[in-house]
Formats: C-alpha cells, structure tokens, sequence
C-alpha cells in the first residue's frame, strides 16, 4: 500500500507540474495519455477511502488542472484535446460513482424487507447492487446540481419523474433521494408542475426519525424556493408537520428549521387565510406553555418553554406578508396600507400571547436563557416584520423597562437596539422608545458606577461583558439613528462617556470593539451637542490616556486595531485636543510602558497626528508602538 501512494504521488506532480507542456508534446501524446491513465487507475484504486486507502483523494487536483489546461488552447487544439480525453473524463465518471458506493455495512447488507420483496426476482445480490448504485447516482446528481445550474438541462425531468418510483425503505439510500430533491429545489420552482409527484415523498421521509436533518431541510428548501407555488399542498405540509412536532420526532434544532419552512409557506397564502392557519398551528404550543408555566419551575420545565419559545422564533423569522422569501432575488411584494399593516398575523398571535410571556418572565425572570428565549421572539419578529411590528412597541418598550430594572440581561439591551433601529424615526412611536431608553440607561450607569442588588443577586460590571457589549451597541445605535435622544436631561451623558472608557478596559474583544464602535459614533457628533463637547472637553484626556494604556500592554495586542479606530476619530474630528492630549499624558516617565523612549513616543505621536483619512495607515502606527511597547518590536511575534 505504501509503495502504490509512493508510486501515485509521484505521477499526479508529474502530471500537475508539467500538465499543460506535456500537452504540447504532439508527437508523445501517447505516452502522456498512458500517464492520464495511470493517475485514473489511482483514482479508482479498490477501498473505501479513507478507511483502507488514502490514495485516491491525491488524484483529484490533478483533473481539475488538466482540464483548466485544454480549455486553455485555442478551440482548434482544444477540439483535437477533447477528442483525446473526453472518454478518459467519461471513465473518470465511472469511477468515481463506483468510489462512492457505501461500504458492505450491515446497513446494506440485510437489505430491508420491502427493498427485497420489490427486487425478490434478482435475489439479494442483485439487490445489495441495484441499492448502492442508485444510491450513488442520486449523489452524484446531487453534488452536480449543488454546484452548476441545471434549469436547462434535459436529463432533470427524466430524474424527478423517476425519484418517486424509488422505494425509500433503506435509510442510506432514503437520505440520499431527500438530499438530492432539496439539490433541485431551484429547479422545481421553475417546474411547478413536478412538485406533486415528489412533495408525497417528502412528506413520507418527514416522519421518519433517522431522516430528519435531509427530510427537513429538503422541505425547507422546497418551502423557500417554491413558496409561490405551494398553495396547493399546503395543507399536507402543516398537518404533516404538526403531527410530528407534537409528537416530538424530531430534536429541538431540527424541529426549529421545520418551524423556518413552515414560515415560508405560510408567507405565501392568502392574506386572509394566513391567522387561521397560524392559529391552528401555534395553538398546540401555546397550550403546552400555558400548562409549563402552572407548574413550579425545575430543569425539565425551563427546556421545554425555551424548546417552545424556540419554535415560535423560528416561525416568525420567516413568517412575512409582505416580502418574499428569503432566496429569492427581486424588490419585495407590495406593502400593505397602514390600517392593515396592524392586523399583521404574526402581531395579533403576539398580542393575545403577550400575557403568557408576562407570567413566564415573572417566574424565570433571573434566568438568562429563559429572558434570552423571550426576547428571541419578540427580536425575530421584529427583524422580519420591520414597521409591522408597531402596534406592538408600547407595551413590548414597557415590559422591556420593568424587567430589565428588575434584572439587567443583555438580551433586552440587544432587543432594545432592535427597536431603536427600526422606530426611532418614527415620531408616534418616539415618546416609547426614549422611556425604554431612558431606563435602560439610568439602569445600567447604577451598574457601571457602584454595582446594585437585583434579585438578591450582586451586579459587577467586569462580571457582565455581555451586558457592556450590548449597552455600548445599544448607544452606537442611538446616536447612529436619532443622536437627538441626546438632548434628553434624564441622560447623564458624562456617565455614558466613563461608561464607555470602563468598557474599554475589558478583556473581551466583543466588549471592546462595541466600545470603540460607541466612541466613533459619539465624537463625530461632539461639535454640534454642547452636552457632548462639554464632555469631551473634560474627559477626552482620560479617554485617550485609557486608550496608551490598552495600547502599551494593559489589553491583548488583537484589541490594537479596535483602539487604533477610536484615535483615528479624535484626530479626525478634535485633532488640537490630541495632540495636547497625548503630549500631556505621553511625557509622563515609563508612560505607557518603560519599554519605550521618549523619542518613539514623540514619533508615535507625530505619525499619529499626521493621518486624519488613512485607517490603514493609523493601525499600521498604533501597532508598531505597541510592539515597542511590548519589547516585541523586530521579534517573531511581530508578525502575528
């Protein structure tokens, strides 16, 4: 085995290296070919790779090379090429479904009774054989069909008309026929007329346990692409679908992408009979998580509400009126009126379940992966349905502002943020949106200034990264979509500023680089805020003195790049405050590392000064002095 891999490793860099100039010998074409076959015979060399050989994987780059190589003459050559080696790419086909057959495992081996008695005449050989290689042509359809366009092609008909005839009995060969009819969802969705015959099998896989990922994804596949066209079926696919996620076949994740397509297909139906499906489909988990919430909380209870909350997440990720599904190129479907746009399905389904989430979170209300799942709901639903949403943002802005006083979870910062992106411009809905702002903020500054008890539990801000990260996102976001909430003297807008430098001493780069993101929407927008240039005037010493420091060793050197960020936008926007700022803090001795002298600091500085546009350039700098810094300047670690 050594000597055939030593021997084949050999002919594919002979035929790599020196493909296309052995090509060019005319006159030696034969024994050029002869090598073509020798590298054929490696590839298909007997074992199921790479189990008892590792040999044949060697040969593949080779027949992408050579093939790059022929297309790359003028046709004329080409045409001579083709003719060559055309049947050796023929043969390579061959081959390479042969090295495809799944092994002789006890899976194929005691072939299911019903695939016997379909081929009982043939025997059990025959059907052993017949089995494995359908198999492998269904996958080979498949891995062409995930890599080129097949609309045009003429052989797909024939193969759809034919995947129904297939007796899916065998879970190897059942698997394969699913993965291969989601491979030509596109195809269906530009062939209507065939998804009658293959949707029946789909159906009949969804209720099988061991083919729920190829089952489930293949149906969302088809509910994605051929939403508009599903009307028809939709019927079988929810009855289908519900019978199993009641009956729980499936686990949670693939229950949770049964949730997605079921989503598409619901987008596509008449508006009017979008809620009454809804209705009937949700209803089932609704009363499940009504008699969860009854109980007294334990372990097994809280998966269950997080599996539920998880499935309506899930369906309202997708579940959209207005647009068409994901995956489909072109503008989104005309929006309904505004009078509509409240009666949304997905709305009314959160209203009437709005008092069920309340008592949910009144008694999971100190668990983050319980408020987490809530607001996952609220959060997707929002992500789809944009301005829809917007009968729901008082008492949503509301609930958001007594749980996270009652116990702060980055969670609803982060929802928060959702709705500050979409509604901040909307002035009905402006006087919510700057309460909820104003009590997350007053909440979470009591946090970063001296701590506070919630719930019998001691809040530190170096504890609660997440939270800082999200606060900082939530405040970039604030200042990106409506700065004007600025204006607001329930802001302390000196705190946010120290909030933001503590955040910039934390080691996590998530927390850091939502910190920088904080600052450069902030100092843009200190020339036009009085409260903002005031702050700036007094606390940007200590901001730049927080960054030298996180620069010169306090902070991993990966956070370099995020601090080089913010003294961009200082020296882009108050670049006489910098430059007095870092001679201040920068003469003082061993400042911000003994490493340096206070010839590199000058340096630093004047090369700092020196760039207000060029961001590539200003990491370039900051990392250099870090380096130094660091005593890493010039050693291997430099590099990295």
């Amino acid at each position: 085995m050594e000597t055939s891999h030593g021997i084949c490793r050999i002919a594919v860099a002979m035929g790599e290296t020196h493909s296309r100039v052995l090509l060019e010998q005319v006159d030696h074409w034969q024994e050029y070919l002869a090598l073509v076959n020798m590298i054929l015979f490696c590839t298909g060399i007997p074992g199921h790779y790479p189990v008892s050989e590792t040999t044949s994987s060697l040969t593949l780059t080779f027949w992408y090379t050579l093939q790059d190589d022929i297309l790359s003459f003028e046709e004329e050559k080409q045409a001579i090429y083709l003719q060559i080696y055309r049947p050796i790419y023929f043969q390579l086909v061959d081959v390479l479904l042969h090295k495809s057959h799944y092994p002789s495992q006890e899976e194929y081996a005691s072939c299911i009774t019903d695939s016997v008695s379909t081929f009982s005449p043939l025997g059990p050989t025959s059907c052993l054989l017949l089995l494995k290689d359908t198999e492998a042509l269904l996958f080979g359809f498949q891995s062409i069909a995930e890599t080129i366009d097949v609309n045009y092609s003429d052989v797909i008909p024939g193969l759809i008309g034919l995947i129904p005839r297939i007796n899916i009995s065998n879970v190897m060969l059942a698997d394969t026929v699913m993965y291969t009819i989601g491979s030509l969802a596109e195809w269906l969705a530009d062939h209507p007329v065939m998804l009658g015959g293959i949707l029946p099998m789909v159906l009949q896989g969804l209720v099988k346990a061991e083919l729920s990922v190829s089952s489930i994804s293949t149906l969302k596949r088809i509910c994605r692409e051929c939403w508009h066209d599903l009307a028809p079926y939709a019927q079988d696919i929810l009855t289908v679908s519900q019978d199993v996620l009641i009956k729980g076949i499936h686990k949670s994740s693939q229950s949770m992408w049964l949730m997605q397509a079921l989503g598409f297909l619901l987008s596509a139906l008449p508006v009017n009979e979008i809620l009454g499906r809804l209705h009937s489909l949700v209803s089932p988990h609704v009363q499940q998580l009504d008699t969860l919430v009854q109980q007294e909380p334990n372990p097994t209870n809280k998966q269950s509400i997080i599996h539920i909350l998880g499935l309506l997440s899930s369906l309202f990720t997708t579940l959209d009126i207005n647009r068409q599904a994901d995956g489909l190129e072109g503008a989104a479907s005309p929006r309904l009126s505004s009078s509509q746009s409240t009666h949304n399905p997905v709305v009314v389904v959160l209203q009437q379940v709005f008092t069920l989430i309340q008592t949910i979170l009144s008694k999971w209300l100190d668990d983050s992966e319980v408020v987490e799942a809530v607001c996952g709901v609220f959060d997707k639903s929002v992500r789809t349905l944009l301005h829809d949403f917007g009968p729901m943002v008082a008492q949503l802005s509301e609930m958001l502002g007594q749980i996270y006083s009652a116990f702060p979870q980055a969670s609803a910062l982060d929802l928060a943020r959702q709705m500050v992106h979409i509604f901040a411009g909307e002035e009905h809905h402006m006087s919510n949106i700057k309460n909820l702002i104003e009590v997350l903020t007053s909440t979470t500054l009591n946090l970063f200034q001296q701590g506070t008890k919630h719930l019998q539990r001691h809040f530190c801000p170096r504890d609660h990264p997440d939270i800082a990260e999200s606060f900082m996102h939530l405040h970039a976001q604030i200042l990106k979509r409506k700065p004007d909430l600025y204006l607001s003297d329930q802001l302390d807008v000196k705190a946010l500023f120290f909030c933001g430098i503590l955040s910039l001493k934390f080691p996590e780069t998530p927390t850091v680089k939502a910190a920088s993101l904080f600052f450069t929407e902030l100092l843009p927008r200190c020339k036009d805020m009085s409260s903002l240039g005031e702050v700036l005037q007094t606390d940007g010493k200590l901001l730049t003195e927080t960054i030298l420091q996180a620069v010169g060793g306090e902070s991993p050197r990966s956070l370099t790049e995020h601090f080089s960020e913010v003294l961009l936008t200082l020296n882009r926007h108050c670049p006489a405050l910098l430059s007095q700022w870092l001679k201040e803090t920068l003469q003082t001795p061993g400042f911000p590392s003994a490493q340096v002298s206070t010839e590199q600091k000058q340096t630093f500085s004047q090369q700092l000064l020196r760039e207000q546009t060029n961001k590539r350039r200003v990491k370039e700098i900051v990392k250099e002095f870090s380096l130094l810094c660091r005593g890493l300047q010039g050693s291997g670690y430099s590099d990295y």
